[in-house]
């Protein structure tokens, strides 16, 4: 099953309904051709980041989830990419801040990363499994690359959205109306 590699605490907002964009530049390992969304479908896949608390918008004391005690990984959310856009625009790239956690130093670091300046942004639908996908630990979960290919869902594994369609719906449409395109 191929799994999207995200810091935890965006994953803990998407899984919370908070949050339904995901922003990417691109990991060192993704190639000439850059980063891009290249799977509809895939599980989240909570990366234990130590520095992430300090370049997200987060309440104060917001602490890093713990890693499990056994060393084994536990992924509990899947996602449906509805759109992606590749921003290039500064500016309307700061109008999304509401719709996501990233800081804003942050985000202008990213942006400004490389040849070209830009973001790539999926709106994403999330659902929770109704059991985790539980497994051990391998060096090929390393390293700076967005994608990993997991083990298969423990047979019967359903999945129930985090947001209601009517939510997601508006929330898209808001953020597609601050990107200035109405379908995408």
């Amino acid at each position: 099953m191929i799994a999207f590699k995200e810091w935890a605490l965006i994953c803990e907002a998407l899984g919370a309904g908070t949050q339904s964009l995901v922003l990417r530049k691109g990991g060192i390992a993704e190639g000439r051709e850059g980063f891009h969304f290249k799977y509809p479908d895939f599980l989240l896949f909570p990366t234990l980041y130590h520095e992430q608390v300090a370049k997200l918008n987060l309440p104060p004391g917001t602490v890093l989830p713990k890693p499990r005690e056994d060393g084994h990984h536990e992924v509990t959310l899947a996602a449906h990419v509805d759109w992606t856009r590749n921003v290039t625009d500064w500016e309307t790239l700061q109008a999304l801040a509401p719709f996501h956690l990233w800081a804003e130093a942050e985000i202008e670091k990213r942006f400004r990363h490389g040849e070209e300046s830009g973001i790539s942004v999926a709106f994403v639908r999330v659902s929770r499994l109704s059991r985790p996908l539980v497994f051990p630990d391998s060096p090929t979960y390393g390293g700076c690359r967005s994608w990993a290919d997991l083990p298969d869902l423990p047979t019967g594994t359903t999945l129930s959205p985090v947001l209601s369609e009517a939510a997601s719906e508006a929330r898209s449409a808001a953020v597609r109306r601050l990107l200035g395109v109405e379908h995408l």
